[in-house]
């Protein structure tokens, strides 16, 4: 098992993969992974839709602008959902949610990529959330966090600097 620091000097984001398909146990892991994030007041009301369709990819990649074209090499995404009505708190655990299939999928050995949706959208005023509920199907009362796209990695990344880190953002006690 990879130690947890190495795994996250190593987590990087990745847009570009390879067609290889993702075998379903690996699947089921990442889910899993989700499944057990933790949430506010254990409410677990976050919702996900698993999709391999190649063409209802293509279709969620352009649900904004900018930044979500690289879906259309993925061979999986995962649309993040939570319902505002019911949960206070759901982008704080869909966020919780959404990076802890980013982890696991490293740990896989797989490359992943979060792609924004709230709050983003098209130059005519359509939100993602409004086209993304269109594509799927998604009930009215749901709204789109993001949408991770994970697949095999089609090259490998530097690992984190940790030279980079920002330690000067850390506070101690006070500001």
């Amino acid at each position: 098992m990879t130690r947890f620091e190495e795994l996250v000097q190593k987590r990087r984001s990745h847009r570009t993969f390879t067609q290889e398909m993702i075998d379903a146990e690996d699947v089921k892991t990442i889910l899993r992974a989700a499944l057990m994030s933790p949430t506010s007041k254990c409410n677990r009301s976050w919702q996900f839709v698993v999709v391999d369709d190649k063409l209802l990819i293509e279709k969620l990649s352009d649900a904004k602008d900018m930044g979500g074209q690289f879906l259309k090499n993925a061979p999986l995404a995962i649309v993040v959902l939570g319902n505002p009505s019911v949960n206070d708190c759901w982008v704080e655990d869909c966020s919780i949610a959404a990076v802890s299939m980013q982890y696991q999928a490293e740990q896989l050995g797989l490359g992943s990529c979060w792609a924004q949706m709230r709050n983003r959208g098209l130059s005519d005023g359509t939100s993602a959330d409004e086209v993304i509920r269109g594509i799927l199907d998604i009930p009215e009362e749901l709204s789109v966090l993001c949408v991770i796209g994970v697949g095999h990695k089609a090259s490998e990344r530097k690992l984190q600097d940790e030279e980079a880190l920002r330690w000067e953002n850390v506070h101690v006690n006070v500001f």
